[in-house]
């Protein structure tokens, strides 16, 4: 909520704090890419029937950074253990990976991804860059085009 001071300066007040207007900007235009971000995300997943945020992200991490025990890919996904037990044990039953030795403790497993995970994961990206490809195809015109190919290196600073 925003309130016109009596100099004409926009302030908010979030978690007891009074925002100039340039902070204040700032946060909503980062709470618009963020909605938006989220939405387009949401929609391209669905629209693919590709699998979960959680679960890509894990068979990602797993891809990535080679055998992790459920603790370093909770860590990694800062998500709680037990969720993360919750994730990889969908994806293990789904045979997207496996569970292997831990050389370092014997005492625990390293989750593994498959191969049927890496086909899996390749399939769900490239069903997801070819229905973004179809919408800009669709709904963006040439100059849209080299907008959004002009962003791309700014929200790129951003991560």
């Amino acid at each position: 909520m925003y309130n016109a001071s009596p100099q004409g300066q926009r302030k908010q007040l979030i978690n007891d704090k009074t925002l100039s207007e340039e902070d204040a900007t700032a946060l909503a235009l980062a709470e618009r890419l963020r909605d938006t971000i989220s939405r387009f995300v949401r929609s391209v997943r669905n629209e693919t029937d590709t699998p979960t945020t959680s679960q890509s992200e894990t068979l990602f991490l797993l891809e990535k950074r080679g055998p992790l025990s459920v603790a370093e890919l909770a860590n990694c996904r800062n998500v709680r253990h037990q969720s993360m037990r919750l994730v990889t044990a969908q994806l293990e039953t789904e045979g997207l990976v496996c569970r292997l030795p831990n050389p370092a403790d014997g005492r625990s497993q390293l989750l593994s991804i498959t191969e049927k995970g890496r086909e899996g994961l390749s399939r769900s990206r490239e069903a997801r860059t070819s229905k973004i490809a179809a919408l800009i195809e669709e709904r963006l015109s040439e100059e849209d085009r080299q907008t959004l190919e002009a962003a791309i290196p700014i929200i790129e600073r951003l991560c």
